[in-house]
Protein backbone atom coordinates (compact mmCIF):
# COMPACT_ATOMS: atom_id res chain seq x y z
CA UNK A 1 0.00 0.00 0.00
CA UNK A 2 1.27 3.18 -1.19
CA UNK A 3 -0.22 6.33 0.98
CA UNK A 4 1.96 9.13 0.14
CA UNK A 5 1.61 10.71 -3.63
CA UNK A 6 4.59 10.58 -5.80
CA UNK A 7 6.00 7.65 -3.62
CA UNK A 8 7.67 4.14 -4.45
CA UNK A 9 7.93 1.40 -2.16
CA UNK A 10 10.28 -1.14 -2.31
CA UNK A 11 10.95 -4.88 -1.21
CA UNK A 12 13.73 -6.90 -1.42
CA UNK A 13 15.11 -10.13 0.00
CA UNK A 14 18.58 -8.68 0.01
CA UNK A 15 20.24 -10.89 -1.74
CA UNK A 16 23.27 -10.60 -4.07
CA UNK A 17 22.70 -11.51 -7.63
CA UNK A 18 24.37 -10.70 -11.60
CA UNK A 19 22.15 -12.27 -14.52
CA UNK A 20 18.47 -12.88 -13.35
CA UNK A 21 14.71 -13.34 -14.67
CA UNK A 22 12.09 -12.55 -12.64
CA UNK A 23 8.63 -12.98 -12.83
CA UNK A 24 5.62 -12.01 -11.07
CA UNK A 25 1.94 -11.69 -10.77
CA UNK A 26 0.58 -8.77 -9.84
CA UNK A 27 -3.20 -6.93 -9.44
CA UNK A 28 -4.49 -3.83 -8.41
CA UNK A 29 -6.53 -4.23 -5.70
CA UNK A 30 -7.11 -0.47 -4.63
CA UNK A 31 -6.56 2.73 -5.39
CA UNK A 32 -5.98 4.93 -8.73
CA UNK A 33 -5.50 3.03 -12.47
CA UNK A 34 -2.56 6.18 -12.53
CA UNK A 35 -0.17 3.79 -10.73
CA UNK A 36 3.26 2.13 -10.93
CA UNK A 37 4.39 -1.57 -10.25
CA UNK A 38 6.73 -3.93 -11.21
CA UNK A 39 10.24 -5.65 -10.59
CA UNK A 40 13.66 -4.76 -9.34
CA UNK A 41 17.15 -6.14 -10.53
CA UNK A 42 20.39 -4.79 -9.39
CA UNK A 43 19.63 -2.99 -6.45
CA UNK A 44 21.91 -1.22 -4.98
CA UNK A 45 19.95 0.94 -2.80
CA UNK A 46 16.78 2.90 -2.96
CA UNK A 47 18.88 5.27 -4.96
CA UNK A 48 20.43 2.76 -7.74
CA UNK A 49 18.62 0.05 -9.70
CA UNK A 50 16.77 -1.16 -12.65
CA UNK A 51 12.90 -1.37 -12.76
CA UNK A 52 10.41 -2.92 -14.89
CA UNK A 53 6.54 -1.46 -14.29
CA UNK A 54 3.47 -1.25 -15.86
CA UNK A 55 0.92 0.30 -14.61
CA UNK A 56 -3.29 -0.70 -14.17
CA UNK A 57 -3.80 2.15 -16.98
CA UNK A 58 -1.73 -0.23 -19.70
CA UNK A 59 1.31 1.69 -19.82
CA UNK A 60 4.98 0.13 -19.09
CA UNK A 61 8.74 1.23 -19.43
CA UNK A 62 12.55 -0.31 -17.97
CA UNK A 63 13.38 2.41 -15.99
CA UNK A 64 17.21 3.20 -14.20
CA UNK A 65 17.26 4.84 -11.01
CA UNK A 66 20.88 6.11 -10.87
CA UNK A 67 22.20 8.39 -8.44
CA UNK A 68 18.50 9.10 -6.79
CA UNK A 69 17.39 10.09 -10.77
CA UNK A 70 14.86 8.23 -12.57
CA UNK A 71 14.97 7.79 -16.25
CA UNK A 72 12.95 6.07 -18.60
CA UNK A 73 15.06 3.58 -20.62
CA UNK A 74 14.67 4.41 -24.55
CA UNK A 75 11.61 6.72 -24.32
CA UNK A 76 10.02 10.27 -23.43
CA UNK A 77 7.09 8.19 -21.55
CA UNK A 78 5.52 4.76 -20.37
CA UNK A 79 4.26 3.38 -24.00
CA UNK A 80 0.82 1.68 -24.07
CA UNK A 81 0.94 -1.67 -23.77
CA UNK A 82 -1.88 -3.58 -25.42
CA UNK A 83 -1.09 -6.78 -22.92
CA UNK A 84 -1.82 -4.99 -20.43
CA UNK A 85 -4.93 -6.34 -18.36
CA UNK A 86 -5.84 -2.92 -17.01
CA UNK A 87 -8.18 -2.06 -13.93
CA UNK A 88 -7.58 -4.38 -11.30
CA UNK A 89 -6.86 -7.74 -13.89
CA UNK A 90 -3.43 -10.06 -12.77
CA UNK A 91 -0.52 -9.50 -15.13
CA UNK A 92 2.27 -11.38 -14.92
CA UNK A 93 5.56 -9.32 -15.25
CA UNK A 94 8.71 -10.94 -16.77
CA UNK A 95 11.89 -8.72 -16.63
CA UNK A 96 15.66 -10.79 -17.96
CA UNK A 97 18.96 -8.60 -16.72
CA UNK A 98 21.30 -10.48 -18.05
CA UNK A 99 24.88 -8.73 -18.97
CA UNK A 100 24.04 -5.26 -20.66
CA UNK A 101 20.69 -6.48 -21.47
CA UNK A 102 17.40 -5.87 -20.24
CA UNK A 103 14.19 -6.98 -21.55
CA UNK A 104 10.69 -6.72 -20.37
CA UNK A 105 8.12 -8.60 -21.27
CA UNK A 106 4.43 -8.64 -19.75
CA UNK A 107 1.41 -11.53 -20.30
CA UNK A 108 4.17 -13.61 -22.24
CA UNK A 109 4.20 -10.82 -24.67
CA UNK A 110 7.72 -8.30 -25.30
CA UNK A 111 7.19 -5.01 -24.39
CA UNK A 112 10.51 -3.52 -24.27
CA UNK A 113 13.98 -4.33 -24.54
CA UNK A 114 16.94 -1.60 -23.51
CA UNK A 115 20.97 -1.83 -22.82
CA UNK A 116 22.51 -0.34 -20.13
CA UNK A 117 25.38 -0.67 -18.36
CA UNK A 118 25.39 1.46 -15.21
CA UNK A 119 24.93 -1.74 -12.63
CA UNK A 120 26.71 -5.52 -12.73
CA UNK A 121 24.96 -7.17 -9.74
CA UNK A 122 22.61 -6.12 -6.80
CA UNK A 123 19.78 -7.38 -5.07
CA UNK A 124 16.20 -8.03 -6.38
CA UNK A 125 12.94 -6.87 -4.92
CA UNK A 126 9.69 -5.66 -6.12
CA UNK A 127 8.21 -1.88 -6.50
CA UNK A 128 4.68 -0.29 -6.47
CA UNK A 129 4.47 3.54 -7.05
CA UNK A 130 2.32 6.33 -6.76
CA UNK A 131 1.86 9.28 -8.67
CA UNK A 132 -0.61 12.91 -7.86
CA UNK A 133 -3.27 10.15 -6.23
CA UNK A 134 -2.18 8.16 -2.56
CA UNK A 135 -4.11 4.64 -1.66
CA UNK A 136 -2.35 2.46 -4.48
CA UNK A 137 -2.81 -0.94 -3.38
CA UNK A 138 -0.79 -4.22 -5.20
CA UNK A 139 -1.25 -7.51 -4.48
CA UNK A 140 2.18 -9.35 -5.36
CA UNK A 141 2.21 -13.18 -5.51
CA UNK A 142 4.68 -16.24 -7.10
CA UNK A 143 7.69 -14.06 -7.21
CA UNK A 144 10.06 -16.55 -8.94
CA UNK A 145 14.24 -15.41 -9.59
CA UNK A 146 15.95 -18.02 -11.65
CA UNK A 147 19.47 -17.68 -12.94
CA UNK A 148 20.01 -17.59 -16.91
Amino acid sequence: TVNEPNTDLFANPTKLYKDTIIEVTAARIGGPDNNSFGVICRFQDEKNFYAAQISSDGYAGIFRMKDGIYKLLGQDAMIPVPAILGGSAVNTIHFECIGRSLALAVNGAPVDAREDKSFENGDVGLIAGSFEEAGVVIAFDNFMVTLP
